[in-house]
């Protein structure tokens, strides 16, 4: 009697869905969405290095993904708003993976909330200079070593405030992200030919330390959960296994998206409005 015919082995579906013996550089790994990411692709099987401003979080947090058993994680000092200093990251993760990278993982963002009248020279300076002067500038530098392994992967971790309108992110941030979302298109199309796939990722509402603040003001917590039919903001760790499934070989023909992970917010029709 014949055997079934089956075209997919159990090899190849724990390839497709595994990162074992790839590269990845993920940017501001120590707190929030960077450190569920760095988890998340250090499970998958990844070799991972991030970075972060503050050396003493950056041991903390290298000894306890040690602890955790992911010895395959690396970390290094690092501000992105410095070119000297992002040149001297992409050297490092150049020498750690012998010339190739897999996966740039651009997770750095900041904010300063004003009305827009209110901001100043410095001000825009720096949130331009930190949310996307260091993506694009990131990728460039990134773009040999991504090119020479073969099958490179960019995520860029955005906003939906880069999408639509929510009062309360501010002007500067909101056109850093909206910039980002295109950046990410345009790059895919220029890219494609060398193997490089590109996507950005727009949360919503996250429990990380740039939205504690807000999240801790009842007023609009009420005013988000409202607004968002899963009726809640979301967790690190929900936005870190999107990442993740974008630099999997499953996600091989998606490239040039913007995915909102928001709980359905940008589905509901409301534009948020915070009074105070």
């Amino acid at each position: 009697m014949a055997q079934a015919n089956n075209p997919i082995s159990n090899d190849s579906l724990d390839r497709r869905w595994s990162l074992e013996g790839m590269t990845a550089l993920v940017t501001g790994g120590t707190k929030g969405i960077g450190y569920a990411v760095v988890e998340e692709l250090a499970r998958l099987g990844a070799k991972v290095h991030t970075c972060a401003r503050n050396e003493v979080l950056l041991n903390e947090r290298l000894s306890q993904w040690k602890t955790k058993g992911f010895h395959q994680v690396t970390g290094s000092v690092c501000d992105l708003i410095s070119k000297p200093q992002r040149e001297e990251l992409i050297n490092k993760v150049s020498s750690l993976f012998n010339g190739k990278l897999n996966i740039l993982i651009n997770n750095v963002g900041t904010n300063i909330l004003k009305p827009t009248t209110d901001y100043t020279d410095e001000d825009y300076s720096f949130l331009m200079g930190t949310n996307l002067e260091s993506y694009y500038n990131m990728c460039q530098l990134a773009h040999p070593l991504l090119k020479a392994s073969g099958a490179g992967n960019i995520v860029l971790i955005s906003s939906i405030a880069g999408v639509i309108s929510i009062g309360g992110s501010g002007s500067v941030y909101a056109a850093t992200k909206g910039a980002i979302n295109q950046l990410a298109r345009y790059l895919a199309c220029e890219w494609g030919k060398d193997k490089i796939r590109i996507n950005s990722i727009a949360p919503g509402f996250i429990r990380t330390p740039l939205a504690e603040d807000i999240l801790n003001n009842q007023t609009m917590l009420e005013a988000i959960n409202s607004g968002t039919p899963l009726g809640r903001p979301g967790e690190p760790e929900e936005v870190s296994s999107l990442v993740a499934f974008l630099c999997l070989p499953a996600a091989s023909y998606i490239t040039g998206q913007t995915i909102c992970i928001d709980g359905g917010m940008t589905v509901d029709g409301m534009s948020l409005r915070f009074q105070g």
